[in-house]
């Protein structure tokens, strides 16, 4: 629990920190790049402000003889020069005389050095002489000093700028600070979606532990939601409900298989028993004996390869490819007749071509062509097996499928004998395992062969059938509709 803990803590870790920096870095570069944008067009226009306003002094004392009285503070009448300088730029002005000497003071004082005492004294109108940075009183200036011409003096123009500049401060700061707010709130709100995200990564991990520790497969795995965390979620399930199954079917093969092995075991064990006297049995009884130790051994040795074989089916490792069950038919026809002598015949109509794992489809026709031969030992008609695939106007194929849903319709496999026949209290079960009819029980086998049929039948998309043939014998087979191909 502590570890599943840490891995969901660290996840959501993740999530949040990696949404936080995410917005972090997005949010500092707006900021960045919007604080720069605004600071440098404050700056920008602020001294184009200024350039203006000093070049129309300028232009204005070379067009008109202006005196140091023509920019005095003490105009009443606010007329003058002085006022179109002051008006539109709040800039503070100075008037200086001959020589240099302040006649009118600005606002705060400004600042005279010996460059704008020689304007003052310049002979020719619209002289310039400029500060870039003066303090003036603990705040920060820009200063021109333009010449009335004739040594009559001249004005000093200021313009404050520390104050835009504490402006600027106070907006990088809130912008700091907005910054740091939303760093938060992104940061909450990765949490938030972390936590939501990975509530169903929780409960599917969860789901995932209580199986490896308690080794049941069939626990219900919480699935809501269509997206990629949902689809993970009903994979699993399926899985889950897979390996459930497949847990089953072994458990009950080998629960069968344990009751089945019983009997030819204690047979065994019983003749292996009798050995010890063989000495003092009859030889007639001493033939009999070392018959049926021979006879169970087969049969044991039947019941197993059974077993393996219908294991091997189960585990569906054969790869699929396209094969033809006409020809496959035919080959298996051609062994039995080598090894029973009967006569067996092949008919196929149609297209017998499907997907599937050969082997396991040879498998389940050569069991029910055995099945034929030993319930139809004695039978001089040939054991018929017959074939039918799709037609030419029913190709295997969803545009011209003749089956319900699109589907094509399966290839049959059917095999018919003159043998006794199989009750109606026995079709049902002819395919489950080790199931034998009262009449099958004296003769060897191990009522796996047509269990088999059917798991092969099943795997490749089809069903088994078994019914009564007219005049006599059975019609048992299968139908096939293809097995997809593995991705």
């Amino acid at each position: 629990m502590r570890r599943r803990l840490r891995q969901v803590s660290s996840l959501r870790a993740t999530f949040t920190v990696s949404f936080a920096a995410v917005a972090a870095a997005v949010t500092v570069l707006v900021g960045f790049l919007s604080y720069d944008a605004a600071a440098r067009l404050v700056r920008v226009d602020q001294q184009t402000v200024f350039a203006e306003l000093v070049q129309d002094l300028r232009d204005q004392v070379r067009e008109h003889p202006l005196r140091t009285g023509d920019f005095a503070s003490s105009d009443t009448e606010h007329d003058g020069p002085l006022e179109d300088i002051i008006r539109p730029s709040r800039t503070d002005v100075q008037v200086l005389g001959p020589g240099g000497a302040v006649v009118d003071h600005g606002v705060p004082p400004l600042p005279v050095d010996g460059r704008d005492r020689a304007v003052a004294d310049d002979a020719t109108a619209g002289g310039l002489v400029e500060h870039k940075d003066v303090d003036v009183g603990g705040d920060r200036y820009r200063l021109a000093t333009v010449s009335l011409g004739g040594g009559r003096g001249a004005v000093q123009v200021a313009q404050q700028f520390s104050d835009t500049e504490d402006l600027l401060r106070e907006l990088q700061q809130r912008t700091v600070l907005l910054v740091g707010a939303v760093v938060i709130a992104a940061g909450l709100f990765g949490w938030w979606l972390a936590r939501r995200i990975t509530r169903r990564l929780v409960r599917l991990a969860g789901a995932a532990e209580d199986v490896a520790r308690t080794g049941r497969l069939g626990i219900q795995v919480p699935v809501t939601g269509y997206d990629e965390v949902a689809r993970l979620g009903r994979s699993f399930d399926r899985m889950l409900g897979r390996l459930a199954q497949s847990e089953e079917d072994q458990r009950r093969l080998v629960q069968d298989a344990g009751h089945e092995l019983r009997t030819p075991l204690t047979s065994l064990r019983t003749n292996i028993s009798m050995l010890r006297r063989i000495d003092e049995l009859p030889p007639d009884a001493r033939e009999e004996l070392v018959a049926d130790l021979a006879l169970e051994s087969r049969e044991l040795t039947d019941l197993v390869n059974e077993l393996v074989a219908l294991a091997a089916g189960q585990s569906d490792t054969e790869p699929v490819r396209r094969l033809d069950l006409a020809e496959l038919a035919e080959d298996v026809a051609v062994i039995a007749r080598r090894r029973t002598g009967r006569d067996i015949t092949v008919r196929a109509t149609g297209d017998a071509s499907v997907d599937g794992r050969p082997s396991a489809l040879q498998r389940a026709v050569s069991n029910l062509v055995e099945n034929a031969t030993k319930f139809d030992r004695s039978g001089t008609a040939p054991i018929e097996v017959v074939v039918t695939g799709r037609t030419p106007a029913d190709p295997a194929g969803p545009e011209n499928s003749s089956g319900s849903g699109g589907r094509p319709e399966p290839v049959r496999v059917e095999v018919l004998d003159r043998g006794p026949g199989i009750g109606d209290e026995d079709l049902a079960r002819v395919f489950d395992r080790f199931y034998r009819t009262a009449d099958a029980r004296s003769l060897p086998g191990s009522g796996l062969g047509l269990s088999i049929v059917r798991e092969v039948s099943t795997a490749h998309g089809g069903t088994p059938f078994a019914h009564p043939r007219a005049g006599g014998g059975t019609v048992i087979g299968f139908t096939v509709e293809g097995t997809p191909a593995p991705d």
